[in-house]
């Protein structure tokens, strides 16, 4: 997760009790390159870390959003001529952390640009697009999503979605 991990839990407080940072049971994140076959590898990590922490029944929604958090990384917010030194890190990165009843799905790019969600409305006018509907399937399939701008060295924003874990009986 980083250093920064606080600041990307700061704006998860829309009427839930505060996420503490120290409170988190597990956390995984991992870099992915600037091309499309990342999603495939984000989906793959996310699978295999959340097998692992058994999410049980948000298993299935939680890689969906991955899966549409990273498109939309790549997809709007790393410019098309990416080509990093080696040695400089990849310019997405997805974090996953957990606490008892709840699991943040976080996206890290470079762009400071705000993403743009379309409403139901626009998806019933014209349901036929092939693209534009990433944060609505993230909407829907998580309880709650948002972004914030990232200060300091690392820059960028982060899109982050939430979603509330059963307890397991």
């Amino acid at each position: 997760m980083g250093t920064n991990g606080s600041t990307m839990l700061e704006p998860l407080r829309q009427g839930l009790p505060p996420l503490d940072p120290s409170t988190v049971s597990n956390a995984a994140s991992c870099a992915l390159p600037a091309r499309y076959e990342a999603v495939r590898e984000a989906r793959q990590f996310s699978r295999r870390t959340l097998a692992q922490w058994d999410v049980g029944d948000r298993f299935d929604d939680v890689c969906l959003v991955v899966s549409e958090l990273v498109t939309n990384a790549l997809r709007h917010a790393v410019p098309a001529d990416t080509s990093l030194p080696s040695a400089q890190e990849p310019p997405v990165r997805l974090h996953l952390m957990r606490w008892t009843e709840r699991l943040v799905c976080a996206v890290r790019d470079p762009s400071r640009e705000s993403p743009v969600a379309y409403d139901a409305e626009e998806f019933s006018e014209d349901f036929s697009a092939e693209s534009g509907r990433g944060l609505f399937l993230v909407d829907s399939f998580s309880d709650s999503w948002g972004w914030h701008p990232l200060s300091g060295s690392l820059g960028g924003k982060v899109v982050w979605a939430l979603f509330r874990l059963h307890p397991a009986e």
